[in-house]
């Protein structure tokens, strides 16, 4: 795992847009056509911001696929992920080729995994935007993860201290009001992109930045899966790099 390093979230977000970026140019000058993964959450902003304004792209070559969402809210929920993605991506980026949106309030919910999973399986994936949570969860893979299955799409069930965070960021107003499960792309999905851009802001992260760099590869830490991939970045800032900073 590469480390890069900022003074600030906005300075950490323009790094990663423009590394994730190359990518995205490079896969369409050797392919044609580029295939990408996007997570959403407050760690998300600067990156997010960035990516959009980035020069030279053929953005009707892209492809593009959702992270994870919460099961059984609307995509017109002030938290709903499709919601956040559609003002913060899809409606920025005019003549994006396909944007495959997890429909988490579908019925039957089975059948929207099945979708999803055909609509991936077999894509070759050249750049996958993530972040990493305060309890080390790979979007919504919370621990202990399931390291093991080789659906690309699951239902998982969200810890409190994942729900809390949601909380802690403003996404809901309490923690009952924040469902118990949540549609997620698989860990061995995640892992299969040609390059995984982190990017983790905020002190609040600090601890998981810790665990990702040094606890033992375990399902209890999800994030320390990432030092087995070759091309992961790990794009951070002062406060979220507190514990890993040795300072004179």
């Amino acid at each position: 795992m590469n480390l890069c390093i900022s003074e600030n979230a906005e300075i950490m977000g323009a790094c990663a847009a423009n590394t994730g970026t190359q990518a995205i140019r490079d896969a369409i000058a050797e392919r044609g056509e580029a295939n990408i993964i996007l997570a959403t959450g407050a760690s998300q902003f600067s990156m997010l911001a960035h990516l959009v304004e980035e020069p030279g792209i053929d953005w009707s070559r892209v492809t593009a696929f959702h992270l994870d969402e919460y099961v059984g809210i609307p995509s017109t929920h002030p938290a709903s992920f499709r919601k956040y993605l559609k003002e913060r991506f899809v409606d920025r980026v005019p003549g994006l080729r396909q944007f495959n949106f997890v429909n988490g309030d579908a019925v039957p919910l089975e059948a929207e995994i099945q979708r999803l999973n055909a609509a991936i399986r077999g894509r070759l994936i050249d750049v996958a935007f993530i972040g990493i949570g305060e309890n080390g969860h790979l979007a919504f893979n919370d621990p202990p993860a399931d390291f093991e299955t080789e659906e690309p799409y699951i239902v998982v069930e969200l810890d409190a201290k994942c729900r809390l965070q949601q909380v802690s960021e403003g996404w809901f107003a309490r923690l009952a009001d924040i469902p118990k499960q949540a549609i997620s792309m698989s860990i061995k999905q995640i892992l299969k992109s040609r390059m995984i851009v982190c990017t983790v802001p905020d002190a609040r992260k600090q601890d998981a930045v810790y665990m990702a760099l040094n606890a033992p590869v375990s399902p209890e830490a999800p994030c320390t899966i990432l030092r087995g991939h070759p091309n992961c970045m790990l794009f951070l800032d002062y406060p979220a790099a507190g514990r890993i900073l040795v300072r004179g």
